[in-house]
């Protein structure tokens, strides 16, 4: 049996639901679906597989079941359920915020690498959300995704950049809209393993999350599983063993460029999740991989650098650019790599 578990937020799409598409066994047999899923399915209790069969968001084969139906070998289940409630409440703490930009309808915050973007399990404080409802109040939120204040959209938490923040109602829906519509500007710096072929190139390959692994997103590039995602790159510095480069989304799927590097075989520099925290190019001699490891403790994270955001304003209709410089622990293990390539 394989499943597909999708309830992970997407990094522009603020979902409602957990998704999970299961295809059973060619050996399974045959018991209720109701006792099956919640076998199944983590976390889940049989009545909450029933309430989601009586409102027809189980599927068999594309079509909806009762409880009582008996699954068949080599059936496709899909599953829609309500997020579980969480407590949205967020405390207010007194953690600074880097502001690029702000008015009436919105904020550019620049995330330090490090920070959680929300409250969730395992990080229920020191969230950029904990420093919003503390500096500013009566932030709006989306309709499903209480206790996460003007956030529109996210990046992980080891990766530095840009955020907009939406201030005002006014403003959310034509942010989130831009986001759903992927017509927002988004640039990446990232610092990738290995030499690439070309200048330039563009991944195009589904990304969804890991039957192996759920922390970790794979790439489906026959388009079997996950959703459609496109990473566009360019070389920015090739340095001998590793090369800045940059990468622009034209969708906005979670951990998309992480995933996407690592398919075509450059994970980033330090990405212990997608295996880049390791030697990947390079030689055995110990003076090198003393180098390598002094680059891993001056930046131990991904890396990964939201530079650039360009979009719509949701009021005033002006057309919004703004960049953030790369931070201090990315720029010194830059700095680095070009001394190692320009004198070792």
């Amino acid at each position: 049996m394989s499943q597909q578990p999708e309830e992970e937020f997407e990094d522009d799409e603020l979902e409602l639901f957990e998704r999970h598409r299961i295809l059973v066994d060619k050996g399974q047999s045959q018991v209720r679906i109701d006792k099956f899923l919640t076998e199944k399915i983590a976390h889940v209790t049989r009545n909450k597989v029933q309430q989601a069969i009586e409102n027809d968001t189980v599927l068999v084969n594309g079509k909806p079941v009762k409880s009582n139906y008996k699954i068949k070998p080599l059936d496709d289940i899909q599953v829609f359920m309500d997020k579980p409630r969480r407590d949205t409440e967020v405390i207010p703490e007194d953690i600074p915020l880097d502001i690029v930009f702000e008015d009436k309808s919105l904020l550019i915050v620049n995330k330090p690498p490090g920070m959680v973007v929300h409250p969730a399990q395992g990080n229920w404080n020191g969230t950029l959300a904990n420093a919003l409802v503390y500096h500013f109040q009566h932030l709006p939120e989306m309709k499903g995704n209480e206790g996460r204040p003007g956030l529109v959209h996210r990046i992980d938490k080891d990766t530095s950049g840009l955020l907009v923040i939406a201030k005002s109602e006014e403003a959310m829906t034509p942010l989130a809209a831009q986001f759903f519509h992927h017509t927002i500007d988004r640039t990446y710096l990232a610092l990738v393993w290995g030499e690439l072929e070309g200048d330039s190139g563009t991944i195009r390959g589904n990304v969804g999350r890991s039957a192996k692994d759920r922390k970790v997103m794979d790439v489906f590039p026959d388009g079997s599983q996950g959703k459609h995602a496109v990473t566009h790159w360019k070389v920015i510095k090739r340095l001998r063993y590793v090369t800045l480069i940059q990468c622009n989304l034209e969708t906005g799927r979670t951990h998309q460029i992480r995933a996407h590097m690592k398919y075509i075989g450059h994970p980033l520099f330090n990405d212990a999740m997608y295996g880049g925290d390791k030697i990947r190019k390079g030689t055995q001699f110990a003076k090198y991989k003393a180098f390598v490891q002094n680059c891993f403790d001056l930046m131990p994270r991904q890396a990964l650098h939201a530079k650039s955001l360009g979009f719509i304003h949701p009021i005033t209709k002006e057309k919004l650019y703004f960049e953030a410089i790369l931070p201090e622990d990315f720029s010194a293990v830059l700095g680095r790599w070009e001394n190692y390539v320009n004198f070792e």
